[in-house]
């Protein structure tokens, strides 16, 4: 299979050094919303989506102006993951399966843009996204997202080991190399994806941690901000910082076999989309 590292929603957001841990206070910090494409034998599969061509046309109505003005998003065609496909010679059609890592704007905002395609998600995710049960929920994620009404492929907890992580699942209609890996915490079913490439393992982990120097093995560490900001947008706390700690681990542990990144780092971005 042919893995492409996409950009699919650049973020400029007020902290600078608070964020990204470089000198200056007084600049914004890039953020990135790292998607996969996948070429499969059997059609293509994004894993997550950024902020998609509704997100371009009218990013307040679509976003939500509060989540545009945080993080400083102002998106533009040529990043969609949309455009991505097309740049790449296929069609949107040919876009057969979605797996998203958790429901957030920045990851879900493309789903319309590929209306057709088959929507891999996990029960907790969609339940709280579709049918939010509290204020939090109600403003977290955007209803209109889901308005086309995709087509969900809902998974719950059982399943397989994983390199230590437990309840792994293969995707109906996905081939084996592809698997999903539940990280709870940044939300209720939040979830990463591993992919084998046949040269190694990747392992997207959403917004399990933002920041690169939270794999550090040696010495990890994250800037204050990006600190705050993981603890402000968390649901579950404990699974969160127990999944950063494993994730660590795998890093640290396989790392001739297990290439780990998250969704926002340009660092890991830039790394593997030059690799």
């Amino acid at each position: 299979m042919k893995v492409h590292h996409l950009n699919c929603g650049t973020m400029r957001a007020p902290g600078g050094k608070l964020l990204d841990g470089q000198p200056g206070l007084l600049r914004r910090s890039e953020l990135v919303a790292h998607c996969l494409l996948i070429e499969t034998g059997d059609g293509l599969v994004l894993v997550d989506t950024g902020f998609g061509r509704k997100g371009v046309a009218n990013p307040g109505a679509w976003l939500g102006t509060p989540f545009t003005i945080m993080v400083g998003a102002k998106p533009v065609e040529t990043e969609t993951a949309a455009h991505h496909v097309e740049a790449l010679g296929h069609k949107l059609e040919d876009v057969r399966h979605i797996i998203c890592t958790h429901l957030d704007v920045d990851h879900a905002g493309g789903l319309a843009d590929f209306p057709n395609a088959v929507v891999h998600v996990r029960t907790a995710e969609h339940d709280a996204a579709t049918a939010p049960s509290n204020q939090s929920e109600k403003l977290r994620f955007r209803a209109n997202q889901f308005a086309h009404r995709p087509l969900w492929s809902m998974y719950d907890e059982a399943g397989d080991d994983w390199f230590g992580f437990q309840a792994v699942r293969e995707l109906k209609g996905l081939p084996p190399e592809i698997l999903l890996v539940p990280l709870a915490g940044h939300t209720k079913g939040h979830t990463g994806v591993a992919v084998d490439t046949g040269d190694g393992w990747l392992l997207h982990a959403g917004d399990a941690y933002f920041f690169h120097g939270q794999m550090d093995p040696v010495k990890p560490h994250c800037p204050p901000g990006m600190t705050a900001f993981q603890n402000m947008v968390q649901t579950l706390r404990k699974p969160r910082l127990e999944n950063v700690e494993r994730l660590r681990e795998l890093s640290r542990e396989h790392a001739d076999d297990v290439t780990v990144f998250s969704a926002h780092s340009p660092v890991e971005y830039q790394a593997l989309s030059r690799g």
